[in-house]
């Protein structure tokens, strides 16, 4: 007799509450990055979550080992902070294990008393500018907000409040002004736009959301209309039938979140990750994914790889800083973010990334701006806005240390061509790594740590094979 799918979810989630994630942080394993070790119970989405968790702490994944047999998992993280220095505060130590013990309950984000607004259309030089003044020309106030652009297209989700009574803006006739007067700004010279009013007090997390703000916009599609230093990123994808597993390589530049980015794209992508190398050297990162759908097969076309490496160069490309980062801090009041907006507008910037957070009537916002072109913006038109605006209010901010390419420190980085040195040697950091991997499992769970280590060696025997067949053709 088969028992009711009703019946086996429940089993699944008692399953999965019996047997919470085990968190370990430990700074004794290696020199110079603290290690993140996580294994339990695994459902689709655990993964993206964890990763989510530690970049939300702003902290810098240098390495990272994922193995998943279809219920357990094993997770490793090799983390920093953004100078590149090992985490030694307790109460960041003590937060991580708490938040990633329990992951599997992890909800979408509660935003009481405010309204949401998604905005996609045709990106233009000024278009953020034009929509924050039309919302404090609507006695709007916008508490938090994050702006995307790439290839042409934009996308932002900004909470906002009513200026008046500074509570969630609940008239239909206030919203549907909203929507109808940014509609108009979105469209422009064409009718390519959108926007959506949301008053609902759960929402998915907003960096998630604007990647799938962006993949619905299809904007891999389109073609970029500035200048962009991402065009090295290469995404090569491998089926590997006989394992029933799909091979994804990903070589670029690194960055702030770009494992989250790609794993973001993957999960709502429907693609589950089952196991995962990511190493970082300088300033590159290569990451090397076997995934399945959720369905249980492999990528099995041409037409489905090809799709799939457009929206994961979208995803890396999304998020590239390539204009200077200015922040200003302030003290909030009505009005400000669309001034701001409209001094970089006639002083000739244009706004690529935007990211706006008010807490205790602090305005604390972030702008990579360039050119009218994409090209770096003048450091004497920067001065010449941050005398306007306030010296002391608005401050160019330089990445950090991390993030900086050095290049004497990083080792010669492949050229396009993937010689097979490179492969080779990844072929051997992986091999290097499975028994390391398979030791970290506590000793309790020796069933689990037996088929952890079996299902990873049984994908990873042919990784250098499978790259000197995908890349070389050998």
């Amino acid at each position: 007799m088969e028992w009711p799918a009703y019946y086996l979810d429940e089993y699944e989630k008692l399953v999965t509450r019996l047997s919470p994630p085990s968190v370990r942080v430990d700074n004794a394993g290696c020199a110079d990055a603290t290690r993140i070790i996580i294994d339990g119970v695994r459902k689709h989405e655990t993964l993206l979550e964890a990763i989510q968790i530690i970049a939300d702490l702003d902290l810098f994944i240098k390495k990272a080992y994922v193995s998943f047999d279809g219920r357990w998992f094993m997770d490793v993280f090799y983390v920093t902070d953004l100078e590149g220095n090992k985490l030694t505060d307790i109460s960041v130590i003590n937060y991580i294990e708490q938040s990633l013990s329990k992951i599997q309950f992890v909800g979408s984000k509660s935003i009481e008393g405010l309204t949401a607004l998604e905005l996609t259309g045709s990106d233009r030089v000024g278009l953020l500018s034009e929509v924050f003044a039309v919302l404090s020309d609507l006695q709007v106030n916008v508490v938090e907000s994050k702006a995307w652009t790439h290839n042409g297209r934009i996308a932002s989700l900004v909470y906002v409040k009513d200026c008046d009574s500074g509570l969630l803006i609940q008239e239909e006739s206030k919203t549907e002004m909203i929507e109808t007067w940014l509609m108009n700004v979105l469209k422009g010279d064409n009718n390519s736009g959108s926007v959506k009013t949301l008053v609902s007090l759960k929402v998915i997390p907003t960096e998630r959301r604007l990647h799938q703000m962006m993949l619905a916009d299809r904007d891999y599609e389109q073609k970029p209309i500035f200048r962009t230093n991402w065009e090295s990123s290469i995404v090569l994808i491998q089926n590997r039938l006989e394992r029933g597993y799909s091979g994804i390589n990903v070589y670029c530049k690194d960055r702030a979140r770009l494992l989250f980015d790609v794993v973001c794209t993957l999960t709502d992508m429907d693609y589950v990750v089952f196991h995962a190398v990511v190493n970082t050297t300088g300033d590159t990162a290569h990451m090397e994914f076997f995934v399945k759908n959720t369905n249980g097969v492999p990528i099995n076309s041409e037409a489905e790889k090809q799709f799939v490496i457009l929206c994961l160069r979208a995803a890396i490309e999304r998020r590239a800083s390539e204009g200077v980062r200015l922040e200003l801090r302030a003290e909030d009041r009505p009005g400000l973010l669309a001034e701001v907006m409209k001094t970089f507008r006639e002083c000739g910037l244009n706004v690529i990334r935007a990211e706006i957070s008010t807490t205790c009537d602090i305005a604390r916002n972030i702008f990579y701006v360039t050119d009218t072109v994409g090209n770096a913006a003048d450091t004497k038109m920067i001065e010449s806005i941050r005398q306007k605006i306030g010296l002391g209010n608005l401050k160019v901010k330089e990445l950090p240390l991390t993030y900086q390419y050095k290049a004497e420190t990083c080792d010669n980085p492949p050229s396009t061509s993937c010689n097979g040195a490179f492969f080779n040697s990844l072929g051997n950091l992986v091999t290097r790594n499975l028994r390391y991997l398979g030791s970290l499992i506590r000793p309790s769970s020796g069933t689990i740590k037996r088929q952890i280590v079996s299902s990873v060696s049984s994908v990873f025997r042919f990784s250098t094979e499978a790259f000197r067949t995908c890349f070389l053709g050998t």
